[in-house]
């Protein structure tokens, strides 16, 4: 999504209403197609982007190279199965945002879905392991083969967050984290939600 070139970040008009930059996706594709060919990328990939976003590039005229990842959303709350199926048929990894759920910011996150980590699926699955439910969590993303990036400023669980790749869960175990599904979008957006963009309001 473009905004009003300018100093502001998010510039808003007299109204306070944040002022957008009609711009064509096709042509900022090619824009970064350009990047890649001059060596200023080794891959380049979108974020957010919808199934009809996706298609739009993919069947773009002249395209010189795909899409190699789409950052998104992805956690067993929200586990997007149309768009990651979608993505493996043509390549595109997804590289999950917020895999532990997301920090309680109102002001930019649905506080009101549940909060993952203390979900008993995830808890009591961990137990087993002697894992934490986000390494749980963690791990669940990588055998559906989501590339995940968790923040964290704590240094005792950036190191937990790497310690994932000693356990393995069963098949059992997947699809009880699959079935906690429960389509919750913590990451919403909805202060763009009116941006001819906006990539929220189709199904995937």
């Amino acid at each position: 999504m473009a905004f009003k070139p300018g100093d502001a970040i998010y510039p808003k008009d007299e109204n306070g209403k944040i002022i957008y930059h009609e711009t064509d996706l096709c042509a900022t594709w090619e824009a970064m197609e350009a990047c890649k060919d001059a060596g200023l990328a080794k891959s380049i990939g979108v974020s957010n982007f919808n199934r009809r976003q996706l298609e739009m590039i993919l069947n773009k005229p002249g395209l010189k190279y795909k899409p190699v990842s789409n950052q998104v959303e992805c956690h067993p709350y929200f586990t997007q199965p149309k768009l990651l199926e979608f993505c493996r048929q043509h390549d595109i990894v997804i590289v999950g945002y917020s895999p532990l759920g997301t920090s309680r910011d109102e002001t930019w996150v649905n506080v009101s879905s549940p909060p993952l980590l203390k979900d008993p699926v995830l808890n009591a699955i961990g137990k087993k392991y002697n894992k934490t439910a986000a390494q749980v969590a963690l791990r669940f993303s990588i055998q559906r083969g989501v590339v995940v990036i968790p923040k964290s400023f704590n240094p005792q669980r950036i190191k937990e967050n790497f310690q994932i790749f000693d356990f393995s869960l069963t098949e059992k175990e997947m699809k009880e984290i699959e079935a906690l599904n429960k389509n919750v979008r913590y990451v919403e957006l909805l202060m763009w939600r009116d941006h001819p963009e906006y990539p929220f309001s189709d199904e995937y």
